[in-house]
């Protein structure tokens, strides 16, 4: 897991402004999957950083639950993975959630960094 910093220059308390004005858009991002597309959606115009980075990890967490819903029809391997790792998604998602709500830009464990590389584009 690694903290990112929101390096917005030499500017004091630039940080914490993009911190706040981003808290909103990062919330809503972890609330279901309409919360994050309304997220994209308010992010298109503010192009605040520290919410894009919390749609990055919200949109890993929702996308892996999507595909362990796929692996679930499998039967025997995938009805015995799919409740642990839709647990442990469960965990991911608080943990995301409780980043976002407390102002900190920490990669979720396990997969985070991963979430962080393939959607940089976002």
């Amino acid at each position: 897991m690694q903290e990112t910093g929101n390096t917005s220059g030499n500017v004091p308390g630039a940080q914490n402004s993009t911190v706040e004005d981003g808290k909103t858009i990062a919330i809503i991002a972890y609330i279901t999957v309409i919360g994050l597309i309304i997220a994209l959606v308010m992010n298109q115009e503010k192009r605040n950083s520290f919410a894009k980075f919390h749609i990055r990890q919200s949109l890993g967490i929702m996308l892996t639950g999507l595909v362990t819903s796929f692996i679930s029809w499998v039967p025997f391997i995938g009805w015995i993975l799919a409740p642990i790792v839709f647990i442990g998604l469960m965990v991911l998602w608080i943990f995301g959630l409780l980043n976002a709500v407390s102002g900190r830009e920490k990669t979720v464990p396990i997969l985070g960094d991963k979430f962080a590389e393939w959607f940089k584009t976002i």
